[in-house]
């Protein structure tokens, strides 16, 4: 299997270390800058385990910044930003013959949410995500399989990697289930490569509860600079989460996915994670474009079409984008 991970950050680099480690899977990367340089000049370091007790592996991968390099692929697991996907789109032809699979391992809602979804509206628009379709032009939603990663890692610089927690990979087809070959093969290729690896009955229902957890906490870390703790401990704060909760809880019911659980109780599982720093003020912090469309942009778009009120999103969406504006990290 040729597999080539387009976006080589903290889970791409993961991914990309241990596939490549399996020797099994030809696997290749798009990288670019110094993280390219590194590559080719010394492989991509992954480092596991606690930090008493790490260990250091260095793996050779093919890697360009032009996907002409690389080939026709079996697969291409796109790990990149909601925010470099009108770029992927611009440049992963190459890659793609008639049997490509599209793997997608992003956050918040992808442009293909809507592809196999049962009992959906019809003709919802993710104009936030895809204005001009050109998304689903280039990276046509019947080649995609849907996954959601439970797991974490960091960037320790360019083509080095460290995995910090988790190893969980919720895997589906949009349509639902894991039954056709490109998922079975798939799923068996990240099993072997150490994942632990859930197959999904409808993979848009797990993408939709993690959403439910993460589209507040995201922003709210990047409009203040706290960490998960601090947010869950300040009442008023939780209290606004929970209102907006209770908005996408709505929202995903009108398009068929229904959540049971109460915000309350998915408080407390965010609390576990402890003093955490979300991948969004991650990003303010690194001065990078942040994800606000695919985490929230996105659940208004369909919050419009569906016909629900959802006033503390919108203010939850307003100041985070006027945040960001201000500081140069969303378009104006």
């Amino acid at each position: 299997m040729k597999v080539c991970i387009y976006g080589l950050g903290a889970i791409g680099g993961l991914l990309a270390a241990r596939l490549a480690a399996r020797g099994e899977v030809q696997t290749s990367a798009v990288a670019r800058g110094a993280t390219l340089h590194t590559l080719q000049q010394q492989g991509l370091t992954l480092i596991e385990g606690p930090p008493e007790q790490s260990k250091e592996q260095r793996h050779r991968l093919h890697a360009s910044d032009n996907p002409t390099d690389l080939g026709v692929q079996d697969v291409v697991i796109l790990s990149v930003k909601a925010t470099a996907l009108p770029d992927v789109a611009k440049h992963i032809a190459p890659l793609l013959g008639p049997d490509t699979t599209l793997l997608s391992m992003m956050n918040g809602v992808p442009w293909w949410f809507f592809h196999g979804l049962p009992n959906a509206p019809e003709q919802i628009q993710l104009t936030s995500l895809d204005p001009d379709g050109r998304l689903v032009a280039a990276l046509p939603c019947d080649r995609v399989v849907g996954t959601v990663t439970h797991l974490s890692a960091a960037n320790l610089g360019p083509g080095m990697v460290r995995h910090v927690a988790g190893n969980r990979i919720i895997i589906g087809e949009p349509g639902g289930g894991t039954a056709t070959p490109r998922a079975q093969a798939i799923l068996q290729a990240l099993q072997s490569a150490g994942f632990d690896v859930e197959p999904s009955e409808q993979i848009q229902k797990d993408i939709w509860y993690k959403l439910w957890g993460n589209m507040t906490v995201n922003p709210i870390s990047g409009l203040t600079g706290a960490t998960g703790d601090r947010i869950l401990d300040d009442a008023y704060v939780r209290q606004f989460m929970s209102r907006c909760m209770h908005e996408a809880a709505e929202i995903g019911r009108r398009i068929g996915i229904t959540i049971d659980q109460d915000p309350e109780d998915r408080h407390q599982v965010t609390r576990q994670l402890g003093a955490f720093r979300t991948s969004m003020l991650q990003d303010v912090q690194a001065g990078k474009a942040i994800e606000l469309d695919a985490l929230v942009g996105a659940v208004l778009d369909i919050a419009r079409q569906v016909h629900v009120a959802a006033p503390n999103i919108e203010t939850l969406m307003g100041l985070s984008r006027l945040h960001a504006r201000t500081l140069g990290l969303y378009p104006a």
